[in-house]
């Protein structure tokens, strides 16, 4: 059975899965979904709307909007109601159902995207719409968290920081790469405070961010159509890129063991597994950030119907899990 580290004082920062009993290397999950708002994309939220309320952007009568796969909608969807701003999400036809509903029961709107930009994809698509109503009203404020430079600056002030003091001695982080705030804000402050930490990005097959060939990608969260702007590969060490087939089979093996993760977190420990399985060191201290939990994917990942029309019937027949790396 995972063993689960919880602090006598409960803080989600410190909250840990030991995953070594479950794929037979040692690895612990920081789980990022017990905030109000249910995944990491709090921390982001926060500290953008925090920056642009100091710079003056934000002001009464202003509109939030924002282009989200779907879990910084939520989180800004929960701030924009508790500060009293009008919010507005743009996503496309892979966001999660439970995902958009939440957001409008949070009073937001959405704006589903149908068709994919032909070179860009969603993500161009999605990004032309939000400039397009930028355009139309000045009442729109676009946070932009592809460039936001808040993005990043909130895992370097708080989720690297809290990785580091549970762990003085880490060897390794496997973070998912989508925005790549969560990568950039993490590598930078092991960089910058000269911890030897070794920084794994953690892809999808079918992303572009690190040079791969665009290809279909239903799971949101992870990966992008084009290459995101807050990027900086001189940070990272290693890149694994995971099928989405694995991705599934990790979030099932999960919730075999009683954990109900979502499509990042699956994508992450896969790819964190099978770079674990290639290095001759066996006693690495390792950790994985899990963005979210699974309740938003019920209805795609964990519905058997979902899953073998997009991956086929044996899919979940197989406990193989086969990733492809990358050396930068």
């Amino acid at each position: 059975m995972p063993v689960i580290s919880v602090p006598q004082a409960f803080n989600e920062d410190d909250l840990y899965v030991d995953l070594e009993g479950t794929f037979g290397h040692p690895l612990f999950l920081k789980c990022e979904g017990f905030n109000f708002a249910g995944s990491i994309k709090l921390k982001a939220a926060t500290e953008m709307i925090e920056a642009a309320e100091r710079d003056g952007l934000l002001t009464p009568g202003s509109v939030l909007v924002e282009s989200s796969s779907g879990n910084l909608g939520v989180a800004l969807s929960m701030i924009a109601a508790s500060k009293g701003y009008e919010f507005l999400c743009v996503t496309d036809a892979r966001c999660n159902l439970a995902t958009r509903l939440m957001m409008e029961a949070l009073g937001g709107q959405v704006h589903v995207i149908t068709e994919p930009d032909p070179v860009s994809g969603f993500l161009g698509a999605r990004i032309d719409h939000v400039r397009a109503l930028c355009a139309s009203d000045d009442r729109y404020v676009w946070l932009n968290q592809y460039t936001n430079p808040s993005n990043g600056m909130a895992h370097y002030r708080r989720t690297a920081p809290a990785i580091a003091r549970q762990f003085p001695d880490l060897d390794v982080l496997f973070v998912g790469a989508g925005t790549t705030g969560t990568l950039m804000g993490c590598a930078r402050y092991f960089r910058e405070w000269h911890r030897p930490v070794r920084i794994v990005a953690v892809d999808s097959v079918g992303s572009v961010t690190f040079g791969g060939a665009p290809g279909r990608r239903m799971i949101p969260g992870l990966g992008t159509s084009k290459r995101p702007p807050l990027l900086d590969e001189s940070y990272v060490d290693d890149v694994v890129c995971v099928a989405e087939a694995d991705t599934i089979r990790a979030c099932h093996r999960l919730a075999r063991r009683g954990f109900l993760f979502g499509g990042s977190t699956g994508t992450v420990v896969s790819g964190a597994m099978d770079w674990l399985s290639r290095q001759e060191e066996q006693d690495l201290t390792a950790v994985a950030i899990a963005p979210d939990l699974g309740e938003r994917y019920l209805e795609t990942i964990y519905q058997a119907n979902w899953v073998q029309d997009l991956y086929g019937e044996d899919v979940l027949g197989s406990q193989s899990l086969t990733t492809s790396s990358q050396t930068i």
